[in-house]
């Protein structure tokens, strides 16, 4: 079977002769830009400074991301007291908490901060808002680890409202001083949801200065509404703990898709999926890799799905340079300080 993939970007999808099997392939998918950091961070440490590279958390929630460090030499802890003395430590793209900060610091670790710029931007609101004396309401998931580390940055300032379903549980100072912010890769919709809620007891409720979400997270969300719309069944791939991944298997279902769902590995798509199914969505979470969509269209393919066209609905060409402390240590040694890297 041969796999023909239309490029162009299409803002109406056409119509389908009855029968006629094809793939609606979502563009913007797969990498955003603080992933993509992230990971070249880690592979330009393995490079510059050899194994072991101490990582905390996962450094994206990707499994076969993290497996593929891990081979490199990449080693991944939960905690700073489990890193050897005087190691290189890199923080995950989600960010940490100044208590975590402080703990690297007491162990003479050489940090590496590969927080992604827009959940640092969080942050800073954060620290703006705590230092007004606002109550900050942080909408996002409990135990989180972008959630943990923003909610650190003034934890006697911070309530954490976990979805709608938990709005108004919160009990504030001066209900003319609250302002809400967001974990980076929620579900817009659901995000406004709450909103609304917290609205309801909260009046005066203050919005932040800019949008939380992330371009990427919103950028993915509409093209897998484009394709969920059209789609008999959508598959998104990417890692069950993934939170912008799981929301755009819900966006999917919410748009109109019959049935959706998510898969780390082609080899996990089932059969029985495909039982009267004619057009079939493909997307995949900001911290997977293209390979891993790749694998997915080829195994669409063999089941006879090789009409594959391209959903675009927006062009993104956001890019992060890497971590200072690395750019340091790289230009002095005279190596490359691009965010670039080779992958086999």
């Amino acid at each position: 079977m041969i796999v023909t993939k239309d490029t162009s970007p299409i803002a109406i999808i056409p119509e389908k002769p009855e029968g006629h099997k094809r793939v609606l392939l979502a563009s913007p998918r797969g990498y955003c830009a603080g992933v993509d950091r992230a990971v070249i961070a880690v592979e330009k440490a393995l490079d510059h400074y050899g194994a072991p590279i101490y990582v905390r958390k996962q450094i994206v929630h990707n499994k076969h991301v993290v497996a593929s460090l891990e081979v490199r030499g990449a080693i991944f802890v939960d905690e700073v007291d489990e890193v050897p003395e005087g190691s290189i430590l890199v923080f995950s793209a989600h960010g940490v908490s100044p208590a975590v900060v402080a703990a690297a610091e007491a162990r003479n670790l050489n940090t590496i901060d590969a927080t992604c710029p827009l959940v640092t931007k969080v942050h800073r609101e954060v620290q703006r808002f705590a230092a007004e004396d606002y109550d900050i309401l942080l909408i996002g998931h409990e135990g989180h680890e972008e959630v943990e580390g923003t909610a650190g940055e003034a934890p006697d300032s911070v309530q954490i409202v976990d979805g709608p379903h938990h709005a108004g549980e919160q009990t504030v100072r001066d209900p003319n001083k609250v302002i809400w912010l967001s974990q980076t890769t929620l579900s817009v919709d659901e995000t406004m949801q709450t909103v609304v809620k917290l609205r309801e007891k909260y009046p005066s409720l203050q919005n932040p200065p800019s949008d939380d979400i992330c371009y990427a997270t919103q950028n993915r969300q509409v093209a897998i509404k484009k394709v969920g719309a059209d789609s008999d069944l959508v598959i998104v791939v990417g890692s069950a703990n993934s939170s912008n991944t799981v929301r755009l298997v819900e966006v999917a279902l919410e748009a109109g898709a019959k049935a959706a769902y998510r898969v780390d590995y082609a080899h996990e798509i089932e059969d029985a999926w495909f039982d009267g199914v004619e057009t079939v969505g493909v997307s995949s979470g900001a911290s997977v890799p293209e390979e891993l969509v790749d694998g997915v269209i080829e195994l669409l393919a063999e089941k006879g799905f090789g009409d594959v066209r391209n959903v675009t609905t927006a062009e993104e060409d956001v890019q992060f340079s890497l971590p200072k402390e690395l750019r340091k240590d790289l230009k002095a040694a005279g190596a490359d300080t691009s965010n670039k890297v080779k992958r086999s």
